[in-house]
């Protein structure tokens, strides 16, 4: 069978980190094909797009893509919208998928009463405050929070398919309708409504700031966590400190036909060229691709499993506690695969 792939580095240490990824799916996938393209600031110097309509082709005709980092300014600059938010926007990839679980028995017996953390986070994509719909008006400055019954319901069935499939079959709905209880209230409303059609996945809800709180302290509670777009932003960043931190965190945009793994560290650019960027992110998101739109879940587990036995065999770098490059990385989770 073939495998068709577009690679996209992006900025920073993307440019690092993307090309490990790619050969450990190689090493899984035997019947993958890939096609380079381009994408992020750098290419919006050099081109004036951040996504190129060529890249947006090549994305199409794959099917798949891996994207590295994209090294967003923080101020308003004419003409540029980030890229990634661009892809999810122009395929629809309205299912973020972010999964954190404890990696290395070090950590576990550390902290013993962590050692069943295996959750995911299901964070709706595309609507909600990064919806785009940003304005100045006068001296006011205002952001629409759209929230929709249609997409909201699509993302419920996301959690709840994956929940079935999962030994805890827990759905967690993360909202903030005491605040919010028109945007928030059709959230966790529709939510709860797509799960009456799952009698089988057991169902609560929590506040977002409770949530925060439990993340960081009681992290094992959660199974599948659903919430909204920035929520779920913020949400999967504190959940990654127990999967070993930004460096090791994977996430696959979804959509219908259309997919785009993606680590979620950024471009690093204070490390960028110094070849100690983790590899494991950009690898274990390869791994989402492999599970989630192929179909492929021996290979997934292939790669996952060598992640975290390079892992636990003292293969890390900095981030991680360890002395081990980029590449001293890659190889030894390339040797285990």
């Amino acid at each position: 069978m073939t495998y068709r792939l577009c690679i996209i580095p992006g900025d920073g240490v993307g440019r690092e980190v993307i090309p490990c990824a790619v050969a450990a799916l190689q090493r899984a996938l035997p019947g993958l094909t890939t096609v380079e393209a381009e994408a992020g600031w750098d290419c919006f110097r050099r081109t004036g797009s951040a996504l190129p309509d060529e890249t947006i082709a090549q994305i199409a005709a794959c099917g798949a893509a891996l994207f590295g980092a994209v090294s967003s300014p923080s101020h308003k600059v004419e003409g540029y919208r980030s890229p990634i938010i661009q892809m999810r926007q122009r395929f629809d990839l309205y299912a973020n998928l972010r999964p954190t679980r404890i990696l290395w028995s070090q950590a576990s017996q550390t902290v013993g009463r962590l050692q069943a953390v295996d959750l995911i986070l299901v964070r709706e994509n595309t609507q909600g405050l990064y919806s785009g719909r940003e304005r100045l008006q006068g001296e006011e400055a205002i952001a629409e929070r759209v929230i929709t019954r249609a997409a909201s319901a699509r993302i419920a069935r996301v959690a709840f398919e994956l929940a079935r499939q999962r030994e805890r079959k827990r759905v967690t709905i993360v909202h903030k309708a005491n605040i919010l209880p028109v945007t928030d209230g059709l959230f966790r409303d529709t939510v709860r409504a797509v799960g009456a059609s799952y009698p089988e996945v057991a169902i609560d809800e929590m506040l977002v700031d409770t949530a925060a709180m439990m993340l960081a302290s009681q992290p094992a509670r959660f199974d599948v966590i659903v919430t909204t777009n920035l929520f779920g932003d913020i949400l999967s960043d504190v959940a990654s400190v127990w999967g070993g931190g930004m460096g090791v965190a994977p996430s696959l945009n979804l959509g219908e036909g259309v997919a785009i793994a993606e680590p979620v560290h950024g471009s690093a650019p204070d490390i960028a060229g110094k070849g100690i960027a983790n590899p494991c992110g950009a690898i274990l998101s390869a791994a989402l691709l492999a599970r989630h739109y192929w179909k492929q879940a021996d290979a997934a587990e292939r790669i996952e499993r060598a992640v975290y036995g390079a892992i636990e065999s003292g293969s890390r770098t900095p981030d991680l506690g360890g002395q081990a490059t980029t590449q001293a990385v890659a190889a030894e989770i390339l040797r285990r695969i």
